[in-house]
């Protein structure tokens, strides 16, 4: 098991394994130094230099699709969907990331969600998606799910979602902050199919 998940708000995470992980680090008060920061798109709350530059340090490892990749300095690596890499002695597959009927986050831009695996579990970040096809072949110890609705899935999709990747435990996202509440999650917890853990902000382990 995953030594300790940090939910540091919206869809911002924090792993520590010995590694330093972060993944769309945002709106961070402080934070240790990253060995690996992990984008999955562009948009401006999942890839802020901002926050990036107070974890950065030169070896620090950013992985990225090319928009956001673009917009990073320092030790940054291109990834695309389809891709399988090691970085910072993690193994990290990369999936899609996409709307079904909405137009915020497109399959022709190539954003990504991430399987980490690490002490031998597979964590899946999502990303901001939908209940996409793709899904149907994933398979996870632990999934990051964004319940918020409007953007991505809702709690009722995400609960559809673990039904397929029938993970050992889901932690919701992509709520309290921009859209969703905690009554989201909640409902999510209620749906899903598989134990739900319901981080608070900054709560460590799971």
């Amino acid at each position: 098991m995953v030594e300790n998940i940090r939910w540091l708000g919206h869809a911002s995470f924090r792993i520590s394994d010995g590694k330093i992980v972060y993944l769309d680090p945002w709106k961070l008060a402080d934070g240790e130094k990253a060995d690996l920061i992990l984008i999955t798109h562009s948009h401006y709350d999942h890839c802020s230099r901002e926050d990036i530059g107070k974890i950065q340090k030169p070896e620090t490892e950013i992985i990225a699709p090319a928009d956001a990749a673009r917009q990073l300095t320092g030790n940054v690596k291109i990834v695309k969907p389809g891709d399988k890499i090691t970085a910072a002695g993690i193994e990290i597959e990369v999936v899609c990331a996409y709307n079904l009927k909405k137009s915020f986050h497109p399959k022709a831009a190539g954003w990504v969600g991430y399987i980490l695996t690490i002490e031998g579990k597979r964590i899946y970040y999502t990303g901001d998606t939908d209940l996409i096809p793709e899904m149907e072949g994933i398979t996870a110890d632990i999934v990051l799910v964004p319940i918020g609705g409007t953007y991505t899935m809702d709690a009722r999709e995400a609960a559809e979602a673990v039904k397929l990747i029938k993970p050992e435990i889901a932690i919701p996202m992509h709520y309290g902050d921009i859209v969703g509440s905690s009554r989201d999650a909640e409902e999510f917890e209620r749906l899903a199919s598989c134990p739900v853990k319901i981080l608070k902000k900054g709560n460590e382990g799971i």
